[in-house]
Order: structure tokens, then C-alpha cells, then sequence
């Protein structure tokens, strides 16, 4: 049986993961460590829960919404179509994605960044249009994910994107990493954490190809 190449999406959480203005910084701290009277090692996390790639819970837009626990699981998992947007600047509008909705598309992902940017804060990263959403729910889109830290600008204080997100019943995946991920169709396993009451959630993203 021939081996399916797997693409890791995910940004590496570390000390030195940027984050979001104001938002707490990733930090793994030695709790027990290896010796005489100890045999294992456990480390205490700090961290956000939007921390690197992650996952949006309703509840972070929608005062009514779902918490993370109670989301449900088919969104993160399935076929999904990787666009490559990172030769074009500004937010990303309905006729920048157009092409790629052919009615097969159930999750679109894009990428905005010629290289990601690991090592430090970037805030002029593309934002999409909430009528990009609106027309991804046209077209029976169930998830979006972005290769930025947020689908609204930084400086967003209506959350139109996200909102539009929420009336479509849509989800969400921020902060995905595309740099080495060709174009194209493959499946998608992001799965979320079960954390009750939580309004986001990290996640190991992975894309595999699909079997020809």
C-alpha cells in the first residue's frame, strides 16, 4: 500500500510562539523533573487557548454560542482545498477565492503569507471580507482556515468576518502554517480539545493526501 505524505499545519507551541497583543504568552514550566525520588518528568502549561493553530469556539464571537467541549467534530475532519492567495495584498474579497468553489468544497484554507512568520508578531496580516464568508456559506463551506492569527484585522472592534462565521454556522481554523503545502485537495484532521467552557482550542492540524 502506497504511504500518503502527511503536511504538519501546525506552528510549534514554544517560549517564543508570537501571540496576540495583550493575550498570554506560551510558557511550559518544569512542575517535576527526573531524579532520586522522582521518575518522571510533568511540566505546568501556560498558555491562551488561542495560542498558535487553533480553533475558534462559538462562544468567543456569540455571547450565546457553544463552548469548545460542546462543538461538534465532523467540520475538522474531511476533504479540504488549499489555496494559495500569497502573491496579493489587502483583505481577501469574494473574487479572490471564487475560483475555487465548484461545489465539491465542504473546507477551504488559505494562504496569505509567501513565509510564515514564526519568529515575530506581524499585524498586517490579510483579513477576509465578511462577504467572503457569506459567500463560502453559499456554496456549502463548513470551515475556514486562515494562515493568520485572525480572520478580522487586529484593530477590529465589530468582528465582521466572525460574525458573518456565525450566522452561516460555520467554523473556523486560524493560524494554520502553508508554506510548503501545494495547492489542492486533501483531508484535513484538526480536531479540537474537550475543554469545558473554553472559547478556543489548539490544535495539531494536519493535512494528508489523498489516495489517488
Amino acid at each position: 500500500m502506497a504511504t500518503r505524505r502527511i503536511f504538519d499545519i501546525s506552528q510549534t507551541l514554544s517560549a517564543t510562539l508570537p501571540v496576540w497583543p495583550g493575550d498570554t504568552p506560551f510558557e511550559a514550566t518544569p512542575l517535576w523533573e527526573h531524579g532520586e525520588h522522582c521518575p518522571v518528568a510533568v511540566a505546568r502549561l501556560t498558555m491562551s487557548p488561542h495560542s498558535g493553530t487553533h480553533t475558534d469556539a462559538p462562544v468567543h464571537y456569540d455571547p450565546k454560542g457553544k463552548a469548545m467541549a460542546d462543538v461538534a467534530l465532523d467540520a475538522y475532519l474531511g476533504i479540504a482545498r488549499v489555496i494559495d492567495l500569497s502573491h496579493r495584498t489587502g483583505p481577501i474579497l469574494p473574487d479572490d477565492i471564487a475560483f475555487a468553489l465548484d461545489g465539491t468544497v465542504a473546507r477551504l484554507l488559505i494562504r496569505t503569507w509567501s513565509r510564515f512568520p514564526h519568529a515575530q508578531w506581524d499585524s498586517a496580516f490579510a483579513p477576509i471580507a465578511a462577504e467572503t464568508i457569506r459567500l463560502l456559506a453559499q456554496h456549502g463551506v463548513a470551515l475556514i482556515g486562515v494562515d493568520t492569527p485572525s480572520l478580522d484585522p487586529e484593530d477590529s472592534k465589530t468582528m465582521d468576518a466572525h460574525l458573518a462565521v456565525k450566522d452561516a454556522g460555520m467554523h473556523i481554523l486560524e493560524g494554520i502554517v502553508l508554506d510548503d503545502v501545494p495547492p489542492g485537495d486533501y483531508e484535513l484532521i484538526a480536531l479540537p480539545l474537550k475543554m469545558d467552557g473554553v472559547d478556543a482550542s489548539p490544535v495539531r492540524a494536519i493535512l494528508r493526501e489523498l489516495i489517488a
